[in-house]
């Protein structure tokens, strides 16, 4: 026993490990060929599971969990957890990630051993990841578990944000720049003016209307702080604001700098789209409503000029990459179960309604099920939410039969302390893929 375990201490130095004696686990780093780092940890009674982490947009910067709080939970429960930075070309990342993470599972197997099975977790843009996981998985995972992932994909992604964007810099008179940045001062520039523009159109209640509607076309909850939604259409409206102003803005515009690298060119139009009709289809559109009646404002005046002036047109090239590396076709081949908030206001649940039906689609809907968390916030799960989910998605894989899957059954996984709720999603605003 003492030879074994001086021998794996000496085989993880030789190969860059390090182990935590503290933990009973050991730490592992590589290189890939593409360039990419990885990391895994793999506890000494390790029960036979490894994660497969793929992080969200960000650094290319190995992660092999969410956090340092579900690390340590996920390590104490016997997982093996390993995941990659990314090798790029940008930080959207898509033409490289699956590639990238199933390299960094085939090198921490051939130094620990196969998994008995091996479940993809994936968060934000690396929800992304592990929903194309799951569809291009080949035998290498068994399952798939997407935490508030961007499962309606980047071309969707830039089109709603284009047209939220567009009716922010039309309506209240800020013409900036929204698509083909020369360079991320320059988005950050946009990005900073609509902000402003947001914050100052609150004094007046058209410009509280108008914000509403640019809210409306970009799936932005009406649910920011506190502990519940407003009921009331203000105070949604004020929510959104904040959004918009303090976050969103300032997240999505600078992030489209990225993706736009990564595609070659601009992906999204507005030439053609009928502003009325994207409306008429959001779940949104009472609130909007009663706002213009409230400040007198013509609402089918303003939705006219959005579409007669609608004129940003997508270059081919960077449509047709980010529909091969970053749009899901639904076409599961293991189990997947996807978790989000209800008011998220980076990758807004009317996500998971596309991807439902993307799913449906592809005659692949046995294969899914879908959890809904009452809570406010871009992937703002607690780490029994999440780790609940996990048991529940396991389950499916030894079973090989879901059994309900619902708030009742999420909660309990979740120890009881779950705020997992029945939720229907709505449609996706603005999606157009």
């Amino acid at each position: 026993m003492i030879r074994r375990i001086l021998a794996v201490l000496l085989l993880a130095v030789a190969l860059g490990a390090v182990a935590s004696p503290a933990r009973a686990q050991t730490h592992y780093t590589g290189v890939l060929p593409s360039g990419a780092t990885w990391v895994a940890d793999v506890p000494e009674d390790w029960n036979g599971t490894m994660i497969l982490y793929s992080h969200g947009f960000g650094p290319l910067v190995a992660q092999n969990a969410p956090n340092a709080e579900t690390r340590t939970a996920l390590l104490a429960e016997g997982y093996g957890l390993v995941g990659s930075s990314y090798s790029g070309p940008s930080l959207w990342a898509l033409e490289s990630a699956v590639s990238d993470q199933f390299g960094a599972l085939a090198a921490i197997s051939s130094l620990v051993g196969e998994p008995r099975r091996t479940i993809a977790w994936g968060t934000s843009m690396g929800g992304l990841v592990s929903a194309l996981e799951a569809e291009r998985g080949g035998g290498r995972i068994d399952g798939s578990l997407t935490t508030c992932g961007l499962v309606a994909g980047a071309l969707n992604l830039n089109n709603y944000q284009l047209d939220g964007e567009w009716a922010l810099s039309r309506l209240l008179g800020v013409p900036v720049p929204l698509v083909d940045y020369p360079s991320q001062a320059a988005a950050v520039s946009a990005a900073s003016a609509l902000s402003a523009a947001v914050t100052a159109a609150q004094a007046t209640p058209a410009g509280r209307a108008r914000v509403a509607l640019a809210g409306a076309l970009i799936n932005t909850p009406g649910w920011f702080t506190g502990a519940a939604p407003p009921t009331d259409f203000e105070g949604q409206q004020a929510e959104q604001a904040a959004e918009l102003s303090r976050f969103v803005l300032g997240f999505v515009m600078p992030g489209r700098v990225q993706i736009e690298l990564a595609a070659g060119g601009n992906s999204s139009y507005n030439v053609g789209v009928d502003y009325a009709a994207l409306l008429r289809g959001s779940v949104r559109a009472p609130q909007v409503r009663a706002l213009y009646r409230s400040a007198g404002l013509d609402l089918a005046a303003d939705l006219a000029t959005l579409t007669r002036d609608a004129d940003v047109t997508a270059s081919p090239r960077a449509v047709a990459t980010l529909q091969r590396t970053s749009v899901p076709t639904g076409a599961l081949r293991v189990p997947e179960l996807t978790i989000h908030t209800v008011a998220d206001q980076l990758i807004p649940v009317e996500h998971e309604n596309w991807y439902r039906g993307t799913v449906t689609r592809a005659g692949k809907s046995a294969l899914l099920r879908q959890g809904f968390i009452q809570a406010t916030g871009h992937c703002a799960f607690r780490t029994a939410e999440t780790i609940g989910a996990l048991h529940v998605l396991e389950r499916r894989i030894v079973t090989g039969k879901w059994g309900p899957v619902n708030a009742s059954t999420l909660n309990t996984a979740a120890g009881g302390t779950g705020r997992y709720v029945d939720f229907t999603p709505p449609p996706l605003t603005g999606a157009r893929r």
